[in-house]
């Protein structure tokens, strides 16, 4: 019988680590095929070839990384059907600062608290397109 710590170092082999990369791959190109069968099978053929990907892989981390940037949402869904500790420590940080933040409300609220969400007037009005042609003027006039 093989002992954990003897399985975490055979599968932390570099020639394991590939191999299960394209395992995972090859599940994930399958998973349309495994779709077509009645039934959920595509979704977790799909599902168990992308967590193979990203265990083994860092280049699929990237870009698992890049994607979630660009689509939170479909992020959190993949974070949360991949049962990743960092979903869940991420969730527990937004439901944090969103009980922060109703704290803060309720307690602007309590102030009075309008005067501080109106921003200060700016120190010099804004300039308009009119001073930049008699700026534009005088200095041709002056050359």
């Amino acid at each position: 019988m093989i002992s954990r710590d003897q399985w975490r170092e055979f599968s932390q082999s570099k020639p394991v680590r590939t191999t299960l990369f394209m395992v995972g791959l090859l599940l994930i190109i399958v998973s349309p095929l495994a779709g077509a069968i009645p039934g959920p099978g595509g979704v977790f053929v799909f599902a168990a070839g992308l967590a193979l990907a990203l265990k083994n892989s860092e280049w699929a981390k990237r870009q698992y990384v890049r994607f979630k940037r660009k689509q939170p949402k479909a992020g959190r869904w993949a974070d949360w059907g991949l049962r990743r500790r960092s979903f869940r420590r991420r969730e527990e940080l937004r439901k944090q600062r969103t009980e922060q933040r109703a704290l803060r409300a309720a307690a602007e609220a309590e102030r009075g608290g309008m005067d501080e969400t109106i921003p200060d007037p700016p120190q010099h009005p804004p300039e308009t397109w009119a001073d930049r042609e008699g700026r534009a003027h005088r200095r041709d006039a002056a050359d």
